[in-house]
C-alpha cells in the first residue's frame, strides 16, 4: 500500500475530497505473517474484509498485477457494494497461466514434493517462494476459463505493452471473458508492469476520475 500508484491515487483523492482506502494483504507489506503462508482466496478474504469492516456505501475498486484478480473475487463476493472496477496489468490466474506453465519438470517436481519452489523475480535477488498451496489454492478460483458474471458496471483495464511479467494480452481475454459490455481495455505502447511512470499514473487517475463522475 506504499507504492507508488497507491499513494498517487490517494493524493488524487484527497484532492477531490474523496475516501479513499488501500492496505496490504496479509504476508505483505506491514501486515502479518508471511507470504509463503497466503493463498489467493486467503488474499481475497482479506479484501472483502476491508469492504466489510471498513468502507461504507458503493465503492470503485482497483487492483493491481495479483490485485486485479483479487479485485474480481471480491466484486464477486459483494457485487452490491461495487460501482466499478479498475485493473492496472491485471493478472487473474496467473498462478496457473504465469507459475505453473512457466515452471519447468524439474520445478514442479520441487514444488511438488517440497512444498515450495523459488521463482527468480526482477523485483528480489533471492527470489520469491511460489508454494503448492498457492498453485492448488489458485485452481479454486480461476476465472478465465468461463464467462465472469460480474456485476454490470464499468470495467476499465490498463496495461502496458512492454510489461515482462504479465502479457498484455491478459486484459484482452480479461474483457472478452466477462460477461457484460461495458468493458474498455486502454494499451500503453512504452509502459512496464509497474505504470508507475508520471504519466501512467496520469492515466490511473484520469480513468479513475472519470468513474467517479
Amino acid at each position: 500500500m506504499t507504492g507508488s500508484k497507491a499513494t498517487a491515487l490517494e493524493a488524487y483523492a484527497q484532492s477531490r475530497g474523496q475516501a479513499f482506502v488501500r492496505f496490504d494483504y496479509q504476508g505483505h507489506g506491514i501486515s502479518s505473517g508471511e507470504f509463503r503462508d497466503g493463498t489467493i482466496g486467503g488474499w481475497a478474504e482479506d479484501a472483502v474484509a476491508v469492504l466489510d469492516q471498513v468502507t461504507d456505501g458503493p465503492q470503485i475498486l482497483v487492483g493491481s498485477s495479483m490485485g486485479g484478480w483479487i479485485m474480481l473475487l471480491a466484486a464477486l463476493a459483494r457485487p452490491e457494494r461495487v460501482r466499478a472496477l479498475v485493473g492496472i496489468a491485471p493478472a487473474p490466474d496467473f498462478t496457473e497461466r504465469l507459475m505453473w506453465a512457466g515452471m519447468d519438470g524439474d520445478a514442479r517436481a520441487t514444488l511438488m514434493r517440497d512444498g515450495e519452489w523459488r521463482r527468480p523475480s526482477l523485483y528480489d535477488d533471492a527470489g520469491y517462494p511460489i508454494t503448492r498451496a498457492l498453485i492448488e489454492d489458485g485452481r479454486r478460483h480461476l476465472l478465465l476459463n468461463g464467462p465472469i458474471a460480474l456485476p454490470p458496471v464499468p470495467v476499465r483495464l490498463i496495461h502496458g505493452q512492454r510489461d515482462p511479467d504479465v502479457p498484455w494480452g491478459t486484459s484482452l481475454d480479461l474483457a472478452a471473458a466477462v460477461a457484460h459490455d461495458d468493458v474498455r481495455v486502454t494499451l500503453v505502447k512504452d509502459g512496464d508492469h509497474r505504470l508507475s511512470r508520471p504519466q501512467d499514473l496520469d492515466l490511473i487517475a484520469r480513468t479513475v476520475g472519470e468513474l467517479l463522475e
